[in-house]
């Protein structure tokens, strides 16, 4: 049985960097990513070079950050006012440490992260880039297994809850997590 739309898949794997050889996530087979190839959790890209290998079969590829987070972009570094995140502050003081990845919505009511760059008496600087923007991707890992969907889970997904597989160091590509109230967006090679 060959990686394919309607397969469950298991796979393992580590995640760097193009010319880094520190390891940002690392999927084992004790918690492998498990997927279904073209029900749109992950990467297109990522699937792409998946497509075909069997249960066994190693795979090493890059995926150049056209094809999987974009650009880093500059105008995505805003300056927000110090004054919209004084109530959450009262309960977490420490919430504006640079560094910390904060999930917030726009006036749409659209989820996104921002990571804190820096703070002033008047402003929070945030970068709301996904923490691969303008990155090549590494993955070296193995197929563990593909078996056959079951209707349900063509239909429904592998799990009708958060689907969390994981994340990409400390900040796990997600601030939330599986176990927020709102559920984290899984791991970086699922395509969070």
């Amino acid at each position: 049985m060959n990686v394919s739309e309607n397969n469950v898949v298991s796979i393992i794997y580590n995640l760097k960097t193009e010319g880094s050889h520190e390891v940002i996530e690392a999927v084992k087979s004790d918690n492998p990513l498990t997927f279904i190839p073209g029900q749109g959790n992950l990467l297109k890209s990522f699937e792409k070079e998946l497509m075909g290998l069997k249960t066994g079969d190693h795979f090493n590829f890059v995926l150049k950050y056209e094809d999987a987070y974009g650009p880093y972009q500059e105008d995505a570094v805003l300056d927000l006012p110090l004054s919209i995140f004084e109530q959450e502050l009262e309960s977490n003081p420490d919430l504006l440490m640079p560094g910390n990845v904060i999930p917030m919505r726009d006036q749409s009511g659209n989820r996104f992260n921002g990571k804190v760059i820096g703070v002033t008496n008047e402003n929070v600087k945030m970068d709301f880039n996904h923490p691969m923007a303008g990155k090549n991707l590494c993955f070296e890992g193995e197929v563990i297994e593909i078996r056959e969907a079951t209707e349900d889970e063509r239909l429904y997904g592998l799990d009708r809850g958060c689907g969390c597989s994981g994340g990409c160091g400390s900040d796990s590509c997600s601030s939330e997590g599986c176990d927020s109230e709102d559920c984290g967006n899984g791991s970086c090679g699922c395509g969070c």
